[in-house]
C-alpha cells in the first residue's frame, strides 16, 4: 500500500483513538528521536554482552514496557494489528537483521560511519516514497537530496582514508541500512492502520527470537556482566528514539523522515569524539552543516513544481 498519493502529503492513519498533531509537532519529535537514537552505537560499545546479543537485550527488554503503554493509552494493541500480522512480523525480521549487522558493524569502525551507514535509509526511503507516488522531486527536493549526499560523504571521507580497516565494518553498517529502509517501509504500512506504540511493540517482539537465535549461534556472550548500558539502550533508543520515529512516519513525508535520519551521524560523531577521541575535522563540520542545510531546503519546500514521473 502507498504512503501516499504524493509525496508531500502523509497519510491520515485509520484509527479512531489518534490524537491529532501539527507537522511542526511532528518534526520536532522526529528530530529529538533521532538524537535519542544517535547514542545507540555508544551504549552498545559499553556493554560487555555480544552485540547481536545486545541487539537482543534491547528489544527484549522495551517490548513489555512497550506493549504496556499501548495499553494504557488507548492503543488497542491486538485489535488494531487485525490484518496486519504478516507486515508486523516481516518488518521485525528486517530489524532484527538491521540490529545484527550494525550493532557487528558498529565494532569495525568508527562511531560516525557505523551511524552513518547504518541510516543509509535517508536515501532508500525518500527514493521508494517517490517511486510509489509515481513523482519526480522538485528541484528543491532533488538540490537538497544532493546535498545531504555529499555532506553525507565529507562526513565518513576523513576517517575511511585515515583507517581503510573500517571497510569490513562499513559494509556491514551499509547492510544494515538498507534492511533498516526496509522495515520503514513495513511500518508505513502498518501506520495507516495503527497508532506508532502498538505498531512498534509487536514489530519489536518478533524481532526479538531471530536476535536471540543468532546470538546464540555466534557463540555471543548473551549475559551481560551489568544491564546498565543495556537498559539505557532499550529505554533510550527503542522506546524513546524509535517510538518518536514511528510516530514521525506516519505524520511526515518519507523525505523528510529520511533526510532528518542524517542528523544521527552527527550526533554520534560527536559522542565519538569527547567519549573516544574519535577527532573531529574541519570537513566534518561543513558536512554537518551541508545536512543541516538540506533539513532546511526540504523543510520549507511545499512540493510545489511537481511533475509526473
Amino acid at each position: 500500500m502507498p504512503l501516499t498519493g504524493r509525496m508531500h502529503e502523509a497519510p491520515s492513519p485509520k484509527y479512531p483513538f489518534h490524537l491529532q498533531s501539527t507537522p511542526a509537532l511532528a518534526f520536532a519529535a522526529l528530530l529529538l528521536g533521532n538524537v535519542a537514537l544517535a547514542f545507540g552505537p555508544w551504549f552498545v560499545r559499553m556493554t560487555d554482552a555480544g552485540p547481536v546479543a545486545a541487539g537482543f537485550w534491547r528489544i527484549a527488554l522495551a517490548t513489555p514496557l512497550l506493549l504496556l503503554l499501548a495499553g494504557v493509552s488507548g492503543g488497542r494493541p491486538i485489535a488494531s494489528a487485525k490484518g496486519l500480522w504478516p507486515v508486523l512480523l516481516g518488518s521485525g525480521l528486517l530489524f532484527a537483521g538491521d540490529l545484527a549487522a550494525w550493532h557487528i558493524g558498529i565494532h569495525k569502525t568508527v562511531l560516525a560511519n557505523a551511524t552513518l551507514f547504518g541510516n543509509s535509509a535517508t536515501f532508500i526511503y525518500p527514493l521508494w516514497g517517490f517511486l510509489i507516488a509515481r513523482t519526480w522531486p522538485t528541484r528543491t527536493q532533488g538540490s537538497a537530496m544532493l546535498l545531504a549526499l555529499a555532506g553525507a560523504v565529507l562526513l565518513m571521507g576523513r576517517s575511511y582514508q585515515l583507517d581503510p580497516r573500517h571497510l569490513g565494518g562499513d559494509l556491514l553498517c551499509l547492510l544494515a541500512g538498507v534492511l533498516y529502509a526496509g522495515y520503514f517501509i513495513m511500518m508505513a504500512r502498518a501506520r495507516r492502520q495503527m497508532a506508532p506504540l502498538p505498531a512498534l511493540a509487536w514489530s519489536s517482539a518478533a524481532a526479538a527470537p531471530p536476535l536471540l537465535l543468532a546470538a546464540w549461534a555466534l557463540g555471543e556472550q548473551i549475559m551481560p556482566t551489568s544491564f546498565a548500558p543495556l537498559v539505557a539502550l532499550a529505554l533510550l533508543s527503542q522506546v524513546v528514539g524509535q517510538g518518536l520515529l514511528i510516530y514521525a512516519i506516519g505524520r511526515l513525508p518519507a523525505l523528510i523522515v529520511g533526510l532528518t535520519l542524517l542528523t544521527q551521524p552527527v550526533i554520534a560523531a560527536t559522542i565519538g569524539w569527547l567519549a573516544y577521541g574519535e577527532r573531529l575535522g574541519a570537513a566534518d563540520v561543513i558536512g554537518a552543516l551541508m545536512i543541516a542545510v538540506a533539513l532546511v531546503l526540504v523543510r520549507r519546500d511545499g512540493g510545489r513544481d511537481r511533475k509526473p514521473a
